[in-house]
């Protein structure tokens, strides 16, 4: 097995969605992973992010109630 580049906290938090979606190359994914062993900061992050998409898609399944639909719509209407 080649020897994986190591790269540095801005280019791995740059293909952090791309890698916990499984949407790198197997070289970049190595890359992030291996960035991701050996910085905690990072890694707390990525954690964070899996956590979030995690709960995000549970949410998604769920019905809400019109009155929160209707605040939410109202949001982003302004927007």
């Amino acid at each position: 097995m080649k020897k994986v580049k190591t790269i540095g906290c801005e280019e791995a938090l740059k293909h952090l969605l791309a890698y916990l979606d499984q949407e790198l190359g197997e070289v970049k994914h190595r890359e992030v992973e291996h960035h991701l062993e050996i910085c905690r900061t990072c890694f707390s992050h990525a954690e964070f992010e899996k956590f979030l998409k995690t709960r995000l898609r549970e949410a998604g399944r769920r019905t809400v109630r019109a009155s929160f639909e209707k605040r939410i719509k109202t949001l982003l209407g302004r927007f």
